[in-house]
Parts: C-alpha cells; sequence; structure tokens
C-alpha cells in the first residue's frame, strides 16, 4: 500500500515505514504529524484518485529531527563587467517517517514508541573545553628542530 501526498509544494509517494526529508514543520521531535492533501491511496488491487484530494484519506507520520541541509551555493557572474555575487543557503528540513496510511479516515494506528538519536563522539577526538584549550596551546608552540647528525668517514 502506498500514497501519493503532498506537503510543502512538493508531492512524495509514500508508504508505511518510509523515512523521508520534508519542507520544515515547526513540530517537536517524537510529535505527530497528519498529512490531509493525499492526492492518491493504492492498496494493492485498487487505485483511488483524488480530484484534486481523497475527502478523508490521511497520513500520518512521526517527526524525527529537525536539520538543515547540505549547502547550497548561488554563484552569479556577468563577464567583462566585473560583476561577481556569491551567496550560500542551507535549506531547513524535517525528517519523519511514515506509520499510517488510511484512505477513509478511519482507525489509525498508535505512533510508535519515539527513541531520541544518539550522536556518537568522534573515535579518538576529545571534547570539552579543557581538550579544546589543550589543543590550542599545543598549536601555538613551535616545533622542536631537529638537527642532522653527519657521519664521519674512516681516513
Amino acid at each position: 500500500m502506498y500514497a501519493v501526498l503532498q506537503t510543502g509544494g512538493k508531492q512524495y509517494r509514500v508508504k508505511e515505514g518510509d523515512i523521508l526529508s520534508i519542507e520544515k514543520i515547526v513540530k517537536n521531535a517524537g510529535e505527530v504529524i497528519t498529512f490531509d492533501t493525499v492526492l492518491a491511496i493504492e492498496d494493492g488491487a485498487t487505485v483511488k484518485i483524488g480530484k484534486p484530494v481523497l475527502a478523508g484519506a490521511t497520513v500520518s507520520a512521526q517527526v524525527l529531527e529537525q536539520f538543515k541541509d547540505d549547502k547550497v551555493i548561488i554563484f552569479k557572474k556577468k563577464r567583462r563587467h566585473n560583476y561577481r555575487r556569491k551567496r550560500g543557503h542551507r535549506q531547513e528540513l524535517t525528517r519523519v517517517k511514515i506509520f499510517d496510511i488510511s484512505a477513509s479516515g478511519g482507525a489509525k494506528k498508535a505512533a510508535p514508541e519515539y527513541k531520541a538519536r544518539v550522536k556518537r563522539p568522534v573515535e579518538g577526538v576529545k571534547t570539552g573545553a579543557k581538550a579544546i584549550k589543550k589543543a590550542a596551546s599545543a598549536a601555538k608552540k613551535p616545533a622542536a628542530k631537529k638537527t642532522a647528525t653527519k657521519k664521519k668517514s674512516a681516513e
């Protein structure tokens, strides 16, 4: 079973268990979002298509996290006019997990238990104020000079 829903000016084909990144929706991690703008639903044998949306059809999703997408560089240039403009942009997105698709808006599944993602520290990298100060002071110290040793030739 899959559904086609519209959010943030874009359309997504989703099924239960899918994780997708959509335009930012102001919700906290663990909260449930219900999408009402369902354009089509396929349930194995039949396909229902809305005109433009299906009445009563809903797709429920759970917010996993709020994050920013990779930076996009916008560079404008007009040759021979010394005109250059460089801008950057990072789109704010929401990562959601689909857990229920309902064609009639009837019985809904309960949202799964939310487990916050734990970001693990990188191996070998120390964090904290003391570690940062220690690394900064080590970077300021000049490196020790290496002395070259000459071999004495046997006469």
